[in-house]
């Protein structure tokens, strides 16, 4: 599908949706989020960086064109506990009323690393943000998800890059694909929708970590990617239930 930015966003195609975007101020996360306001849906901004976080939501609520008002959730994935995960669903329930998507964005990628020097510590809080958060936070918000007519939460993955040097990022992104897969088989045609998103090649702050800016010819700016997001989290995006969807360049 190659529908330009501008059209899927004219078509007001989330109007009325609220859709949680996790790392919602990095490259993807804040393109996405945006394009998901243009798009006519209600963002929930989740991320750990608050200033950033404030930035997104002003870019949203003084666009000219009068977007649905964001709503702004500081929240550490690598902190929080799965209880914390609980009360950020019965929060956006509360607040609310509904959910419609989740885009799953937040990623913590330190550098290249050989894995065996990699720190215990750091493999840990790598995976768990990577993999365990994104479920934790799909699981709790599965009751207010299966109550909207057409819900998706859309995993954005990264599972093709080289295996060497990655550690626990490039092993979580295998596993969200095996998590992708896994809901996928076991939801079936329910009211929840499973998407994978392959982004490609992106001009952000965690590519920056492990590409030369200039030598990086390859990278986009995050702008398609975000569009091929709301399209996922829209009716449009059931045509790709349960696949990981690579948008065409």
């Amino acid at each position: 599908m190659s529908t330009p930015a501008a059209s899927v966003e004219a078509s007001a195609v989330l109007a009325g949706r609220v859709v949680l975007v996790t790392g919602a101020h990095g490259g993807l996360g804040a393109a996405s989020a945006q394009a998901c306001a243009r798009a006519g849906a209600t963002v929930v901004l989740l991320g750990r960086r608050v200033p950033k976080l404030n930035r997104v939501y002003d870019a949203i609520a003084r666009d000219p064109a009068g977007l649905p008002e964001p709503v702004n959730y500081p929240f550490d994935l690598a902190g929080a506990d799965y209880g914390d995960h609980a009360e950020l669903a019965a929060r956006i329930g509360a607040q609310l009323g509904r959910l419609d998507g989740i885009l799953h964005c937040a990623a913590d990628f330190p550098g290249l690393t050989p894995l065996e020097h990699t720190d215990p510590g750091d493999f840990a809080r790598v995976l768990h943000v990577d993999l365990t958060a994104r479920w934790w936070l799909t699981h709790a918000c599965l009751p207010l998800l299966r109550q909207a007519p057409d819900a998706a939460v859309v995993f954005v993955l990264d599972d093709e890059v080289p295996a060497a040097y990655r550690g626990a990022y490039g092993i979580a992104q295998r596993g969200q694909r095996a998590l992708l897969d896994t809901l996928h088989a076991e939801h079936g045609r329910g009211p929840v929708r499973f998407h994978g998103l392959h982004p490609g090649p992106m001009r952000t702050p965690l590519r920056a970590r492990s590409h030369v800016a200039d030598e990086d010819r390859r990278a986009r700016d995050p702008d398609a990617a975000a569009t091929a997001a709301v399209i996922l989290l829209s009716s449009d995006g059931a045509q790709f239930r349960g696949q990981a969807w690579a948008p065409p360049a």
